[in-house]
């Protein structure tokens, strides 16, 4: 126990640290200018980004049941329900995901030779305390974040950003994908996202009550589960959920490209995002070295515009 949170909190505060400072940067009113070019370069790349991230989930994923046609085309709806419930209807991706894991759980249960019954529960009721808005309602969009982000966290990104930027307005849509490329560039994992959105809406205070509340989910389950692990893992009835739900968080995870490339605003962002896909698909490299060099081409272009 001790040594998982020693290892957690290692992992997470350096992190922490660097993007709530660059968030007081970033997201004041009135950033340099080079600063402001360099986060909307990096921006137009995150969609990319988004896409390599699904690409790389789905080889292991498919791998598992190419072999199998019925299995494979049930996969491919999976994946395609994620992608169009990421791109059109974000605010209610998770109950696509969930109703994906049990049409699959249902499936295995009537081919189970041995006639198990799979007995899945639904989801229990959770009071919708982000209502409220404030702090309560910051506590539940990290929640959110932190139970559901799965594959690096970009499937949790289109309900972030309704919440973010529709419901409660703490972010415009060019600060939210501000708040994205944070999560990407510095080190630690993309959750910590929700400390730049938690910064927005409640200064220091926010970014460390979202990074607290979105990182419980991950203590809980891995200090209380760990132990459990194997077991799980060999349990019929999670592997057939998560043969459901998995294409569909790929596919999700792919369909936030969308919404995340509607928040670009400048024209020259076009051309920056389709060097971000050939660096990426084509020549195969790195998503920081995408990141770093998109934020590196929207520097020279503001810059340049600037003294044009």
């Amino acid at each position: 126990m001790r040594g998982g949170l020693i290892a957690g909190l290692g992992f997470i505060l350096p992190g922490l640290v660097l993007i709530l400072a660059l968030s007081a940067l970033f997201l004041s009113h009135h950033p340099p200018l080079w600063m402001k070019g360099a986060a909307m370069g990096a921006g137009a790349a995150i969609p990319a980004v988004a896409l390599r991230t699904a690409r790389q989930l789905s080889v292991p994923s498919l791998r598992r049941v190419h072999r199998q046609r019925i299995a494979t085309v049930r996969w491919v709806l999976y994946a395609v329900a994620g992608g169009f419930a990421a791109a059109l209807f974000a605010p209610f991706m998770v109950l696509v995901i969930l109703a994906t894991g049990f049409v699959e759980a249902s499936i295995s249960l009537r081919h189970d030779s041995s006639g198990r019954t799979l007995g899945f529960a639904g989801p229990s009721p959770i009071a919708h305390v982000g209502a409220i808005g404030g702090l309560g309602g910051l506590a539940w969009v990290a929640f959110k974040v932190g139970a559901l982000s799965y594959g690096g966290g970009f499937v949790i990104v289109p309900l972030m950003q309704h919440d973010v930027v529709t419901t409660y307005h703490w972010m415009t849509g060019a600060q939210f994908l501000n708040a994205v490329v944070l999560g990407q560039v510095t080190p630690g994992p993309v959750v910590l996202t929700v400390s730049a959105v938690g910064y927005a809406a409640k200064g220091i205070v926010g970014g460390l009550l979202g990074a607290a509340v979105a990182f419980s989910p991950s203590f809980l389950f891995v200090l209380a589960g760990a132990p459990r692990f194997e077991r799980i893992r060999a349990n019929a009835k999670a592997t057939a959920f998560l043969a459901g739900a998995g294409p569909c968080v790929i596919g999700a995870i792919a369909g936030s490209a969308i919404p995340l490339g509607l928040l670009l605003q400048r024209f020259w962002q076009v051309p920056v995002l389709a060097a971000a896909m050939i660096w990426l698909f084509v020549v195969r490299r790195s998503a920081l070295g995408a990141l770093l060099l998109s934020a590196a081409a929207g520097v020279v272009i503001v810059l340049a515009r600037m003294h044009a």
